[in-house]
């Protein structure tokens, strides 16, 4: 994953991307860097070495399932949460916020 300033999004990647399929419903692969780039003005680049193979593991996990629809007559994947994705968004975006608030009180004393 290259990350343009700082590696400390490297270990949040699949909150990330299994939150912006709760919020989106259903992305393409460059649609979710390109809206993670957005959200943290540029802040996180995903390439795609980093972006596929997560994408593949949250797929053979059952956390996400794919769509191919034909768009200007080329083929393009999009990325949906499943049922057990969406629970494991909502357990993991539970333990991120808990896991900021902390961090947030450690760094305020």
């Amino acid at each position: 994953m290259a990350l343009k300033k700082n590696s400390l999004y490297k270990g949040t990647l699949q909150n990330i991307i299994l939150k912006l399929l709760a919020k989106e419903v259903k992305m393409y692969g460059y649609q979710i860097t390109q809206r993670a780039k957005e959200l943290t003005q540029g802040e996180l680049e995903m390439t795609e070495g980093a972006l596929y193979p997560l994408l593949h593991k949250l797929e053979a996990d059952g956390m996400i399932t794919s769509e191919v629809q034909k768009i200007n007559g080329r083929d393009r994947k999009y990325y949906l949460l499943t049922d057990k994705g969406k629970k494991q968004q909502v357990t993991q975006e539970e333990e991120m916020k808990n896991y900021l608030f902390n961090l947030n009180t450690i760094f305020n004393i």
